[in-house]
């Protein structure tokens, strides 16, 4: 099944304003520079986002597909526990070597949108939530449940770090510590048991 046109110029807008936001900030980002970029018309902009805050929700989720859609592949292969998390960490690290990389997009959002009940904060806690959840998923082949969400956990936590890190030059040293962290508390985890 092909795309309609209107589903084509929906994402196009939202790939448009993802490059920008990415680069200039959400708030510095004005819907009439979107429009400009993307060549479209302030009908066409609005009758697909009515607010603002609509399009930034979808560029949040676009880019959480984007993700997704990648350590989908990584679930797919006949690999250890320990393996898979090393994979996450090294997907990171790719993308922190990357011309691509701005720091993280979600980061970026929660810093400008602070409040809990707002919908681009309820869409960065989605992509977070997600992560934490797929690598508990990960850890629980080996670790029981609680032990496999600390753990989880944690390792966002040194994913969200290392990232930081990345975006203040230092990816090789973020990704190498972060990564050998996580290992040793996996391997940690599971002598307890």
């Amino acid at each position: 099944m092909t795309p309609s046109p209107v589903s084509d110029k929906r994402q196009h807008v939202v790939e448009t304003a993802y490059a920008l936001f990415k680069r200039a900030g959400f708030h510095a980002t004005g819907i009439d520079r979107i429009i400009a970029e993307a060549d479209v018309a302030k009908m066409t902009m609005y009758r697909h986002f009515p607010s603002k805050d609509e399009l930034i929700v979808a560029v949040l989720d676009y880019r959480a597909r984007r993700f997704d859609d990648q350590l989908n592949q990584l679930a797919q292969k006949s690999i250890t526990p320990e393996q898979k998390i090393t994979e996450i960490f090294d997907w990171h690290g790719r993308w922190f070597r990357s011309p691509d990389f701005h720091g993280c997009l979600f980061a970026h959002a929660l810093a400008e949108f602070g409040d809990p009940g707002h919908p681009v904060f309820e869409a960065v806690a989605r992509q977070k939530n997600g992560l934490r959840q797929r690598m508990r998923s990960i850890l629980s082949e080996v670790l029981p449940r609680g032990r496999a969400e600390n753990v989880a956990a944690t390792l966002l936590m040194l994913i969200e770090g290392a990232t930081l890190m990345a975006q203040m030059g230092q990816a090789d040293t973020a990704l190498r510590e972060a990564r050998k962290t996580a290992l040793d508390v996996v391997a940690a985890s599971r002598r307890k048991q």
